[in-house]
């Protein structure tokens, strides 16, 4: 897989993963072709449920509410990290990272997962990742996930839907309290 300099795909593949969970594994390998990824991955019984550890242990990343804490947890993902990102120019292709080949799926998204996020919360801010603002509302919240890739660095909702159903909940609390 290339990352580009953001790590933007890498997170996006994350958010995916989090936002809409695969029923099964060939379901993740699908999503990962998605986003670039072209190496194969053998087969181990455990991939799926792995594979959500995962993200679930990303998610503690997304979920922290201090840069400190972010990195701490970041830091501590990519130590854990098994496949292991190096620097490769096969097949004149130019230089990229890439990851170990023959690793197990699990190992090598902990990889690409955890370089990604450090690369996009490191080079666009440690802010640009969260969950919907429309999930701090009452009724329906929602918990998606939210990778900021905009140039201005202000994405707060995972849909248009979402920031149009917050805006109308505001919208009406102003009028419900005379304002």
């Amino acid at each position: 897989m290339h990352l580009n300099p953001y790590g933007e795909y890498a997170v996006v593949l994350a958010a995916s993963l989090a936002n809409d969970w695969p029923a099964a594994r060939s379901d993740i390998v699908a999503r990962t072709r998605d986003v670039g990824m072209t190496m194969d991955f053998p087969e181990a019984p455990d991939d799926h449920p792995r594979v959500r550890s995962v993200i679930d242990e990303w998610l503690t990343v997304v979920d922290a509410t201090e840069p400190e804490q972010r990195a701490r947890l970041l830091n501590d993902q990519m130590a854990a990290a098994a496949a292991y990102p190096r620097l490769t120019d096969h097949d004149g292709e130019g230089w990229h990272l890439h990851y170990r080949e023959g690793e197990l799926l699990p190992d090598v998204l902990r990889s690409v997962i955890s370089v990604g996020t450090a690369l996009h919360l490191t080079t666009r801010g440690m802010h640009r990742l969260g969950r919907c603002a429309a999930g701090q509302s009452d009724g329906d919240p929602c918990t998606a996930v939210v990778v900021d890739i905009t140039r201005n660095g202000r994405q707060r909702y995972c849909s248009v839907r979402c920031a149009n159903r917050d805006a109308v909940r505001r919208h009406r609390s102003r009028i419900e309290h005379g304002h």
